[in-house]
């Protein structure tokens, strides 16, 4: 199997004082203009989930209310998987690109979480219209702004 190397570009900062990336002095440059999207795409590494046991999981039993007992990795956003990788979505509250800190509204990652990427969103690549979904999860929310608002705990199973 091809051996991968990545290289972390900063830190998930979670606290009392919010929800911000830290980025590695030597990737701010990178950051120029970022402000003139209001969505990116973090892409940050599960951690804590980087093990022999979890990287070998391809089944999950399902975290999901009303879906199947069992899923597969890939379709699940479970942080075992064979790469642990981790995708989300964020608004982008303010950039402070002197100090390279993106402040964000929400991110589903802990803090000191490594970031491995940022993409801008832009809706052309990564929005789908009408994507199909399986009946056990189609009353889940369609866009990112309603999640903040959905009662998840009607969703999963701990």
């Amino acid at each position: 199997m091809e051996q991968i190397n990545l290289k972390a570009i900063g830190k998930i900062q979670v606290n009392d004082d919010g929800m911000k990336l830290l980025i590695d002095k030597e990737y701010i440059p990178g950051l120029t203009n970022i402000n003139d999207f209001s969505y990116i795409n973090v892409f940050w590494w599960f951690d804590r989930c980087d093990n022999v046991e979890a990287r070998s999981k391809l089944i999950e039993k399902s975290p999901y209310k009303n879906a199947p007992e069992l899923l597969g990795t890939f379709a699940t956003r479970s942080p075992e998987r064979p790469n642990p990788i981790g995708l989300t979505c964020c608004y982008i509250t303010s950039v402070d690109y002197e100090n390279g800190i993106i402040h964000l509204a929400y991110i589903d990652a802990d803090d000191g979480t490594p970031i491995l990427d940022i993409k801008p969103y832009t809706p052309s690549l990564d929005r789908v219209e009408n994507p199909l979904m399986p009946d056990w999860c189609s009353g889940w929310p369609k866009n990112v702004e309603d999640s903040g608002n959905f009662d998840w705990s009607t969703v999963f199973n701990f």
